[in-house]
């Protein structure tokens, strides 16, 4: 690259004036004189000494941006200069640093903290262009899409934000949105690979993708709803096996979403669980016990994210079906609450391992969960049905579906395990 002239006699002046300014003059101006001076002295490009003068913002409407928050000064003006030429879809642009690890922070931190720029490449690694003695680089991001498809795509965006918009009561709570949010994505989306299953663009163009668009959807849809969401990457604990979920902010409180592992239809054996009326979501992954989830996953260590503490919004809490212990009469009145009240899905959830034991080796061993079945068939005037069940062991619950026969004979009881 062909580098700026500039006279030794300026360069000394300027420097000079750097060194009398008065003490009074402001910190701020104090740093840009001398940057500017810098930029002389090095010859750099002047898209470079102008990117050193400008301000960094320090929020963005409409974004939370967390993890610009753990960035450095100096990587948060590249992260900056990262949203703005990516938004512009330059093909390559300076960055006002060249240390690898830095623009690393500072790429994945946008990336994490902006889903709806899911045109630009996710790679671990980015790719830039070096000078010798030089503290600035040229940034390649790399694009996945054409404009007229990321035109296409964000209307896609745009229509499943009306809709999830539309779904939401004037009344809502925080909560009751994130839950909407989270029942919408799993049942617009389906879990598969593809050229496109790391982006939003998966789930709202071609309705499938893998953890990390669940994840993005997800802080996607509860940015525009004004509800703080942290995506969150990391991995299995005990393997290498990546993951991507999400951290949100419902009060005070900080609460783990896992949308992916919410989106399980074959989680009940059996073909009933794969008629459409018995579609179920995995309520397990929605602000689940914390010390239940981290058993599985661990975030990554390049960025930090908030603990997880609060248990008051777990769904079973929420809906009076957590038990700390098991006695079988609870349940069985609990299971007739539901099913009175016209419930497709009976579950609960019990306090610890020895409680879930003891209910799994009764209910499901023993087979007294028939008892449920019974209390079922008779409720709708049948002779004949099926039941299914499932169980989460790391969340110590239990399922149980029902599913209608035709036949009308009595007393007549099929299980499948």
């Amino acid at each position: 690259m062909k580098k700026r002239n500039f006279c030794p006699m300026a360069a000394a002046v300027l420097a000079a004036a750097v060194i009398l300014q008065p003490f009074s003059a402001s910190a701020g101006a104090l740093d840009q004189i001398r940057s500017i001076a810098k930029s002389v002295i090095s010859g750099e490009p002047k898209e470079v000494e102008e990117l050193r003068q400008m301000e960094v913002a320090q929020s963005e409407e409409g974004h939370q941006e967390y993890y610009f928050k753990q960035l450095t000064e100096e990587e948060q003006r590249v992260y900056r200069e990262l949203l703005k030429g990516i938004r512009a879809r330059e093909k390559e642009f300076y960055l006002t640093i060249s240390d690898d690890d830095s623009i690393d922070r500072s790429y994945h931190a946008v990336l994490k903290d902006h889903p709806e720029i899911f045109w630009v490449h996710n790679r671990e690694k980015i790719y830039k262009t070096t000078y010798s003695d030089s503290d600035y680089c040229v940034f390649t991001p790399g694009y996945t899409y054409t404009d007229s498809e990321i035109d296409e795509i964000q209307t896609a965006m745009e229509q499943s934000f009306q809709e999830v918009r539309a779904l939401i009561p004037e009344d809502a709570g925080d909560y009751e949105k994130v839950r909407i949010v989270y029942t919408y994505v799993i049942d617009y989306t389906q879990y598969q690979t593809g050229e496109d299953d790391q982006s939003i663009a998966g789930v709202f163009w071609k309705k499938s993708a893998v953890c990390a668009g669940y994840a993005g959807a997800v802080q996607y849809l509860l940015e525009r709803l004004d509800i703080p969401c942290i995506y969150v990457d990391g991995s299995t604990k005990g393997s290498t096996e990546g993951h991507a979920w999400d951290i949100v902010k419902i009060g005070q409180e900080y609460y783990y979403v896992d949308a992916t592992n919410g989106d399980q239809p074959d989680f009940l054996n059996g073909d009933a669980a794969q008629l459409e009326e018995h579609k179920t979501i995995i309520y397990d992954y929605l602000c689940p016990f914390p010390e239940e989830y981290e058993k599985t996953y661990t975030p990554s260590e390049e960025l930090t994210v908030p603990a997880c503490t609060a248990k008051n919004l777990d769904f079973y809490v929420l809906n009076q079906g957590y038990f700390e212990d098991y006695s079988w009469q609870d349940i069985y009145d609990y299971c007739k609450m539901r099913l009175d009240n016209g419930a497709a899905v009976v579950r609960f959830k019990f306090g610890g391992q020895e409680a879930f034991s003891e209910a799994c080796q009764e209910l499901l061993d023993d087979g007294v969960v028939q008892n449920v079945a019974q209390y079922y068939m008779k409720l709708h005037g049948l002779g004949q049905v099926e039941y299914h069940y499932g169980v989460m062991d790391n969340f110590y619950t239990i399922y149980f579906i029902s599913e209608i026969s035709l036949g009308r004979f009595p007393e007549v009881l099929e299980r499948e395990e």
